[in-house]
């Protein structure tokens, strides 16, 4: 097994850990154990751009093809591969905040004392920009008040916050 340290781009941040023996008593399963697995990294939507350069790649095959006696009307083929890459050369955000420091941000933004917190990338509008929605709940057993902070992916501000008492069960 290879030893898996955790990378954030903020280091100088708390890391939410699970210790072994407390993992092993609550029986959590191999593929959820970051002990066993190793931390789990959000993938980086800037990855699309390779996307993007494949639809361009295809659209310059089609071209070729065409120029070898594809029928001329692969020009709305070639028009579409093009626009679809384009797209995905755009929508290509560069994802600048971890979920970690989306959770202490929005940790810090809430106030009520945050217990369990837990992050979501999503994407907003149509240039597909990353947005971290991180749900919380305070700190208290059971807790009496629960939240959505919304963290830019981008930038780190908070974009808008909600919260509300938790109604007790009965």
């Amino acid at each position: 097994m290879t030893d898996r340290r955790p990378t954030d781009r903020r280091p100088d941040l708390p890391l939410i850990e699970v210790d072994a023996d407390v993992a092993a008593a609550a029986g959590m399963p191999d593929d959820l154990d970051a002990n066993l697995v190793g931390p789990y990294e959000v993938p980086d939507p800037a990855r699309r751009r390779r996307a993007g350069m494949v639809y361009f790649a295809a659209a310059a095959i089609v071209i070729v093809a065409i120029a070898l006696g594809l029928p001329s009307g692969m020009w709305a083929m070639v028009a579409i591969l093009i626009a679809i890459g384009g797209f995905h050369l755009v929508a290509g955000h560069r994802l600048q905040v971890s979920d970690k420091v989306a959770l202490t941000a929005a940790n810090r933004a809430t106030e009520f004392p945050v217990g369990h917190a837990s992050a979501v990338l999503g994407f907003e509008g149509i240039l597909a920009r990353p947005v971290w929605n991180v749900l919380v709940f305070s700190a208290d057993d059971p807790p009496s008040q629960r939240g959505l902070v919304r963290v830019d992916g981008r930038s780190g501000e908070i974009l808008e916050t909600y919260a509300e008492a938790v109604q007790p069960a009965g």
